[in-house]
């Protein structure tokens, strides 16, 4: 066989490979669209027996009304220079240089975003509703007061409960946009702070991959960490900033673990606190727990492990001496939610349907990453995989507690940030057009619909 014959049939074997690939990608994604239709189906049937699911536009916390904003044209502008440019910026760029681009274009993109409601409902509004933080923040003139008397408002039958996401939180939350309050800010600046907070979970996460696999994987993932569909809720609920908080810890512990100088040994203290710090920002982020737990398996630095360990044990000492008990407080929490609207929601339905709404989060590039993962886990790193993993469990046992009942593509932001990290698994060839999707995504729910937070 002559040498031009045999690249022909290697050509005409490989062929159908070559598109089977992109096939199962567009085959898995239609799965996902069929099981949001399906989610949007379902809900609007609930709503038509009258049950009070208490969904507008189901499965999401949202309501239909195309508008546009001033952020319309930013957003649009950045979708399209991270599209057109990401994936080779992501390789060519000092990677000093890369982070702080990626951070800025992540704030920008999530400000734009929700600059498409307008400063007022956007930004400044979001969280000074009769049912966010920033309701309360007037009440409090003593915060140790307020820590150790926190649980004493959680029950909406007590003298003068907390609102809504105070009461339903641990106090952490509440402590810092009280902070925020007293250092003048109001709820724009609050919003503000939030995002800036919240968008950082994009380089978090690329520090974390770096410091455990290779600065490869991180540029791989990056672009879509930064071209998140999530940034629409990120902009602004608190839980994009647990998001953040939370990230930042689990990289921390990943650079403090992964060299065996003592000076890194505090590092991993630092992420400890911020771990620690995260349990009394949301009782869902108990099962956050798994992503340290993967970075410690991965490194296998035990003694960078203690010290990041007596951070969190540092911080929940902290929060028990002046007077919270986290179990007290999750077991009021508990009462509230059993008679709050999850009364009335199914968990037949929602137990299914969140995942359909969390898809909104993750974008349909997610999806194709997932399936290039599952088909051939050594594709990637195995702390990329567990740290994946680890999310994707977090977010199961969060929907099978019944505990999240609708509202997951908001309070599952801190979960859906790592579940970013199999993007890395689609090929180089391919990125620029799962990034469009993506950015497609957010802009159109982010036009099409209000989404409340």
């Amino acid at each position: 066989m002559t040498a031009v014959e045999h690249e022909r049939e290697h050509a005409t074997r490989a062929g159908p490979r070559r598109w089977l690939g992109p096939a199962l990608d567009l085959f898995v994604v239609a799965l996902a669209v069929v099981l949001v239709v399906i989610a949007a189906l379902g809900g609007w049937q609930l709503r038509a027996r009258g049950v009070d699911i208490f969904l507008g536009w189901p499965p999401l916390l949202a309501g239909w009304a195309p508008h546009w904003g001033s952020g319309t044209v930013p957003a649009v502008l950045l979708a399209a220079v991270l599209v057109i440019r990401g994936p080779e910026l992501a390789v060519r760029l000092r990677w000093p240089v890369l982070l702080t681009a990626a951070y800025l274009i992540s704030v920008a993109w999530t400000t734009a975003l929700a600059l498409v409601d307008g400063w007022d409902v956007g930004i400044a509004g979001r969280l000074t509703s009769d049912k966010e933080y920033y309701h309360d923040v007037g009440r409090v003139h003593d915060i140790v007061a307020m820590l150790g008397q926190f649980s004493q408002h959680v029950l909406t039958d007590t003298p003068a409960p907390w609102s809504m996401h105070v009461g339903a939180h641990p106090p952490g939350a509440f402590l810092l946009y009280v902070s925020m309050h007293l250092l003048g800010l109001g709820g724009g600046g609050a919003g503000m702070v939030t995002i800036l907070i919240g968008a950082s979970a994009a380089v978090a996460v690329a520090v974390t991959l770096r410091a455990l696999a290779s600065e490869d994987l991180a540029r791989r993932v990056l672009p879509f960490a930064v071209l998140f569909p999530g940034a629409v809720w990120v902009g602004v609920s608190a839980d994009g900033m647990f998001a953040g908080i939370l990230a930042w810890g689990v990289a921390l512990v990943a650079l403090g673990c992964a060299a065996s100088s003592w000076p890194r040994r505090f590092v991993a203290f630092g992420g400890g606190v911020l771990l620690g710090y995260s349990l009394y920002l949301s009782y869902g982020l108990a099962t956050a727990a798994l992503l340290p737990i993967a970075v410690f398996a991965v490194t296998r630095r035990w003694l960078g492990a203690a010290f990041a360990v007596l951070g969190v044990v540092a911080v929940v000492g902290a929060f028990t001496a002046l007077g919270f008990w986290w179990f007290t407080g999750f077991d009021l929490v508990r009462i509230v939610y059993a008679d709050s609207v999850a009364k009335t929601r199914p968990y037949s339905y929602f137990v299914w349907s969140n995942i359909a709404a969390l898809l909104f989060a993750l974008g349909p590039a997610v999806v194709v990453g997932v399936r290039r993962m599952v088909a051939n886990p050594k594709r990637l790193p195995l702390i990329a995989v567990l740290l994946a993993a680890a999310a994707a469990i977090a977010v199961a046992a969060s929907d099978y507690s019944g505990m999240s009942k609708a509202e997951v593509e908001r309070i599952w932001l801190p979960f859906a940030v790592w579940l970013l990290i199999p993007c890395a698994a689609i090929p180089r060839g391919q990125a620029r057009y799962w990034l469009a999707a993506q950015g497609v995504l957010a802009l159109l729910v982010n036009h099409l619909l209000f989404t409340i937070w």
